[in-house]
């Protein structure tokens, strides 16, 4: 494909507004490792309708051009449609990409996100470890969020009203190909679900500033019950909880934190303690050293 002003490449492009992505359920990936991992998810279940790729970057990425090859032509979601391949001209892809310096190739998924129906139950996901984006608006932090939830091992990341959409090509970007690696449902009621997940025994923790439990007496708190001795449950924790157990952890807004609403949501609301000059934590950090210090504790655990 030569031509930038091409039907095809005015319809890509605007994949890069909410209202295009909603309108066609579809979504951009741009760069080799957002796309490496949407080619490999596809191989395990349908989620891509095209790559378009110069033919500088596919030279490149042998292991790219390799799985593109497994790809070409298997089925799409969508009934009777194949996936479709093309090598561009940069000017091409620039005209399609979202990016300033596209790197040439993007693929056109179509969005991934998960049932409720899934979560619970025989033979369901059953989540351990979930991540909730409370207003979270900058697609770099959301991305951050979710490409950590990844590296952490947790099983479902759910975004609130009011969130920037997963699939802004930001986003996408920022998330490094995580996007296709964990279960995602976007613009929950954080209060209904809350309750939801509450019943299935799972404990919701807020970050929050101000929480009245230090994250580090969690920490050490698990380590001593690992160890087979009794321990005193840290000030502030309510019952028997330590931090093997499921747990699902709410980030708040950049600007405001965690409103009123969403944090009586929650079962307790945990400080990550600062213990130098600095007045907070990113959200991004914050959510890191959250995830990790739950995923830590199950994993010794299972």
């Amino acid at each position: 494909m030569s031509n930038p002003h091409a039907d095809r490449v005015r319809d890509i492009a605007k994949l890069s507004t909410r209202r295009g992505r909603t309108k066609k359920k579809q979504f951009m990936v741009e760069g080799p490792q957002a796309v490496r991992e949407a080619l490999k998810a596809h191989l395990q279940s349908p989620v891509l309708d095209a790559v378009y790729v110069t033919e500088s970057a596919y030279e490149r990425h042998p292991d790219i051009a390799e799985l593109m090859e497994q790809v070409h032509g298997t089925p799409t979601p969508e009934e009777g449609r194949r996936v479709f391949m093309r090598v561009v001209t940069d000017e091409v892809l620039a005209a399609m990409a979202d990016s300033v310096t596209p790197q040439g190739i993007i693929a056109i998924s179509f969005m991934v996100d998960t049932s409720f129906s899934v979560l619970w139950g025989e033979n369901a996901l059953n989540p351990k470890l979930i991540a909730v984006l409370s207003r979270i608006q900058d697609p770099g932090n959301a991305g951050t969020i979710l490409r950590v939830a990844d590296a952490a091992g947790a099983d479902l990341v759910i975004t609130t009203k009011g969130s920037v959409d997963l699939y802004n090509p930001k986003t996408v970007r920022s998330t490094a190909g995580s996007l296709f690696h964990v279960p995602i449902i976007q613009s929950v009621e954080l209060e209904e679900f809350a309750e939801d997940v509450k019943s299935q025994g799972t404990v919701v923790l807020a970050a929050d500033g101000y929480g009245t439990v230090n994250l580090q007496d969690l920490i050490d708190h698990a380590a001593v019950l690992r160890a087979g001795f009794s321990d005193e449950t840290p000030a502030g924790v309510k019952g028997a909880f330590d931090l093997s157990r499921p747990t699902m952890w709410l980030f708040g807004n950049e600007a405001q934190g965690l409103s009123a609403e969403e944090k009586s949501a929650a079962t307790m609301r945990i400080a990550v303690p600062v213990y130098g000059a600095a007045e907070s934590l990113n959200v991004g950090t914050a959510a890191a050293i959250c995830l990790y210090a739950s995923a830590m504790a199950q994993h010794q655990t299972r």
